[in-house]
């Protein structure tokens, strides 16, 4: 059920259906190799974000179109499920669904996530997002620097806040983030605790909606907590299966969180 009051988190970003494969390797190039499960699942990372910041409680709305078939009609029921306004998903029949994100709270701070990244990005986004939040492949794309550990994500942050951004954060994975803002220009890196990873499929977007989440509805928590409660909802999604299935609800976590 959604909650109640003004919506606390608006997503614009992309839906996609998740038409899923589990094989014992990768096939080569022109090989059929047998698979031993099947599904589908919703996916794309805007929804995917907007999924998660609903299952913890926030007011949600999804900014987005679909293809007017049957995974658009699914989707939709997806997003009503889940207790997110459907007022702005559109449909249309010139386009079908894809198969295989900027997020704003009740002040009006928006949260940018650069996927899939461009080395040529407008420096718009740079500038006017609050915070931009990238993993290690869209940092490297972004500024040419390989980013393999938090000192490296730390120069990261540096050349971004170089082209105007106001807080940095980039993902590591398994080892957590690094932050680094104007009020705060030294790299202070975040770790995640260590899990059993199955599936990591979609962990990013569970960070970010986990963040949208903390910001909109616990503005007075430092950041460095809102990402230390993010890391560990993330580090729980890698634990199962699947991207939006294995996301968790609010019901299901350590109520310590909230």
């Amino acid at each position: 059920m959604a909650a109640a009051g003004p919506t606390e988190v608006v997503v614009v970003g992309s839906c996609m259906t998740d038409l899923v494969s589990l094989t014992t390797r990768l096939p080569k190039a022109g090989e059929t190799i047998h698979g031993h499960k099947f599904f589908i699942g919703f996916g794309g990372k805007g929804a995917n974000q907007c999924i998660q910041a609903a299952r913890l409680g926030a007011k949600t709305l999804m900014i987005c179109k679909v293809g007017k078939d049957s995974f658009g009609n699914d989707y939709i029921e997806n997003f009503k499920r889940n207790g997110i306004s459907t007022e702005f998903v559109g449909q249309t029949e010139d386009a079908a669904t894809g198969t295989a994100s900027i997020i704003v709270n009740s002040e009006v701070k928006t949260l940018f996530n650069p996927a899939p990244a461009h080395a040529e990005l407008d420096p718009q986004f740079y500038t006017h997002a609050d915070i931009f939040c990238c993993n290690e492949s869209e940092a490297e794309i972004l500024t040419g620097i390989p980013v393999g550990s938090p000192e490296d994500a730390g120069k990261v942050g540096l050349v971004l806040l170089e082209r105007g951004c106001k807080l940095v954060i980039v993902t590591l994975g398994a080892e957590g983030c690094v932050m680094i803002s104007v009020d705060e220009p030294i790299p202070k890196h975040v770790p995640a605790g260590k899990v059993r990873a199955v599936d990591t499929t979609g962990a990013g977007d569970s960070f970010v909606g986990a963040l949208a989440f903390f910001m909109a509805c616990y503005p007075n928590l430092s950041m460095e907590e809102v990402i230390r409660r993010s890391n560990f909802i993330a580090s729980l999604s890698v634990q199962a299966s699947g991207t939006q299935s294995s996301y968790p609800y609010r019901k299901d976590l350590p109520q310590d969180l909230f």
